[in-house]
């Protein structure tokens, strides 16, 4: 897919409010890249910097996204969840309400939902402080992650869309398109101090990319144990990486309200469309008295037979 510039954009794009921001980005080279999750706390290999880039904001042309064009949408979403805090409350509820939305806004025939995270803006070293043995990585809660990332590489996008199809529709007649998504709300007040950046997907192909192997783990590694050797780490999953292109244009919607929310693409199959959305946390400067980011994002599959 060629890149996309600015001069493609629309006046309406052109004009929006923008903010400035640092966006933290892998640097290029040739180094491991892996990142290991634990509780509480996330560590990459390989070395990043901050790039300062321009955000605009998209809240007063929110209608204006198009899941296809942009590779995201922002679009209402009411919950019966009163507690995302309350994980019980979360798996009872919420799961169906993602896979609806998904439907609804994709058109596709089949949905499963793969697994939800929290997301605070706060000190978690308390939380850190009491980890438990076995962590799974799944309905916790984790820092934003402060990097632009996609969550899945080409080939792991592969491998999920087919191995969720079999584990949930094992009597299907198969896919000619697969879907994977984030579904994501904020659910703490407007502003937030760390809302979430979004790429136009049309204009991430500059610069370099690079493959993320997530590691989850009980205790991080140490030393040269981060780096070395791993036996079946080309079947891991893993996320791609970004290094910075001055043609990204990246989008945020101001005051965000509990019943907004964001679907994001991490890689649709058909390409003849913008098929994947880089994204990532940042620290927004303009928004006075802003209140801690906390927010839940869901990750699921959609299908097309």
């Amino acid at each position: 897919m060629a890149s996309f510039t600015v001069s493609d954009g629309s006046k309406v794009e052109d004009e929006a409010r923008q903010v400035r921001a640092m966006m933290r980005y892998v640097d290029e080279g040739d180094f491991v890249t892996r990142r290991f999750v634990s509780q509480g706390e996330e560590l990459n290999t390989g070395t990043y910097s901050d790039h300062e880039v321009v955000i605009r904001d998209g809240m007063p042309l929110r209608d204006h996204f198009s899941l296809d064009t942009h590779g995201f949408t922002i679009f209402k979403s009411a919950t019966e969840v009163s507690d995302f805090h309350d994980k019980q409350e979360v798996e009872r509820l919420y799961e169906r309400e993602v896979e609806a939305d998904v439907l609804r806004l994709t058109g596709a025939d089949k949905c499963a939902a793969r697994g939800w995270m929290l997301r605070t803006s706060a000190d978690l070293s308390e939380h850190v402080s009491k980890k438990e043995k076995g962590y799974s990585h799944a309905g916790g809660l984790q820092p934003p992650a402060g990097e632009a990332h996609v969550d899945t590489a080409p080939a792991t996008a592969r491998r999920m869309a087919q191995a969720t199809y079999e584990q949930f529709f094992p009597d299907g007649p198969g896919f000619k398109r697969f879907l994977i998504t984030s579904h994501w709300r904020t659910f703490s007040p407007p502003p937030q101090d760390m809302p979430l950046a979004l790429c136009d997907g049309r204009t991430s192909f500059g610069g370099e990319e690079k493959e993320n192997t997530l590691f989850i783990v009980d205790e991080f590694p140490q030393g040269d144990a981060l780096t070395a050797p791993m036996e079946g780490e080309d079947t891991m999953l893993a996320a791609t990486i970004f290094s910075y292109h001055p043609s990204h244009r990246w989008w945020y919607f101001a005051g965000m309200q509990r019943d907004d929310a964001l679907l994001f693409k991490f890689h649709d199959s058909n390409h003849d469309v913008t098929w994947r959305c880089p994204h990532s946390a940042f620290f927004d400067s303009s928004a006075s008295g802003a209140s801690l980011r906390e927010s839940i994002e869901y990750r699921s599959v959609a299908f097309w037979e």
